[in-house]
C-alpha cells in the first residue's frame, strides 16, 4: 500500500518543462477502494549491458535481446544477453530521436519520438524495411498478437492494426480512479501491459480492455548504486519478456546490467 500511494504522489508530480506532455486532469480523492497490489523482486542473474545504450525499447528473440536506443544517434540493436556484446547495429537518421521497439513475426517496429515516423526493420539483419505515420509522440511499443500497442507518454494506450498500422482506437489508463501518465516502455506479459512510467522505479500491470491498473512492481531497491549516472536520464527503462522460459528482463537508460528479475508478494 506505501509504494501505491508513493506511486500516485510520483505521478502528481509536475514534468519537468522540457518533457511535458498533456495528460488528463487528475480528478479530486475517491472514496477508499480495494488496494492496488504490490510486487516485490527477486534477482535471479545480472547481465552486461552496454552504458552508452539510451534504452527505449527492449525485446527478447530467439536467445537475444533487440534494443532501441534514444538520443542522438539513435539505434537499433540485436544484442547478445550473456554477455551484452553487440551483434548487429542500425543508427537512425539523425533527425528522429528513436523509442520504443517490438518484435512482431518477421518484422521488428521501431517509433520515433516527436517524428511521427515509425520504421520497419528485418530482426535477423536489420535492415531497413518500410515506414509507417501515426499522430502525436511516440514512447513505447509492443503488441498482443492482434493488434500493436503504442504509449505516447500520456494517460493513454493506443491501438494500431498490426497489417496496415493505422490507429483503431484508444483505452485511458487509471489507477483507482486517477489518470495514469508518463508511460514509457511497454511489454505484454501473458494478457497484460507491463509499462515503465518514466523517472521513477515502478512498473504497472495494466488490464488492456478497461486500461486499469492490476499491480504496481516496485523496483526502487534493483540497483541502489547509481553513483555516476544521470539522475534525471539514466532512469528505469526497458521490459523484456521471454514466454518459453517465462523470464523477465528489465533495465535502464545508460544503466551498465540488464536484470533478470522473479516478481514476489503481492504484499
Amino acid at each position: 500500500m506505501r509504494a501505491a500511494i508513493l506511486l500516485l504522489a510520483a505521478l502528481l508530480m509536475p514534468l519537468p518543462a522540457a518533457a511535458q506532455t498533456a495528460a488528463p486532469p487528475v480528478p479530486a480523492s475517491s472514496p477508499a477502494q480495494t488496494p492496488v497490489p504490490v510486487y516485490g523482486f527477486e534477482v535471479v542473474r545480472a547481465y552486461p549491458h552496454d552504458p552508452t545504450a539510451f534504452t527505449q525499447g527492449l525485446v527478447f528473440r530467439d536467445g537475444e535481446l533487440l534494443e532501441s536506443t534514444g538520443r542522438y544517434p539513435s539505434t537499433v540493436r540485436r544484442v547478445r544477453l550473456e554477455d551484452g556484446v553487440i551483434l548487429q547495429r542500425r543508427g537512425l537518421d539523425e533527425d528522429y530521436f528513436g523509442e520504443g521497439l517490438t518484435a512482431v513475426g518477421d518484422r521488428v517496429l521501431t517509433l520515433t519520438w516527436k517524428g511521427g515516423k515509425g520504421f520497419i526493420w528485418n530482426p535477423e539483419t536489420l535492415e531497413p524495411e518500410g515506414e509507417f505515420a501515426y499522430a502525436g509522440e511516440g514512447w513505447g511499443l509492443t503488441h498482443d498478437g492482434t493488434r500493436l500497442i503504442l504509449s505516447d507518454g500520456t494517460a493513454a494506450l493506443r491501438f494500431l492494426d498490426l497489417a496496415t498500422l493505422a490507429e483503431t482506437g484508444s483505452v485511458p489508463v487509471s489507477m483507482q480512479g486517477r489518470p495514469v501518465s508518463r508511460i514509457n516502455e511497454l511489454e505484454w506479459i501473458e494478457g497484460e501491459v507491463f509499462a515503465n512510467l518514466w523517472q521513477t522505479d515502478y512498473i504497472v500491470r495494466i488490464n488492456p480492455v478497461t486500461g486499469e491498473v492490476t499491480g504496481v512492481i516496485d523496483l526502487t531497491d534493483l540497483m541502489p548504486d547509481r553513483s555516476g549516472l544521470d539522475p534525471t536520464d539514466a532512469v528505469l527503462n526497458g521490459i523484456a519478456w521471454d514466454p518459453v522460459g517465462r523470464r523477465l528482463f528489465v533495465t535502464g537508460k545508460n544503466w551498465p546490467t540488464v536484470f533478470e528479475i522473479r516478481l514476489t508478494g503481492p504484499r
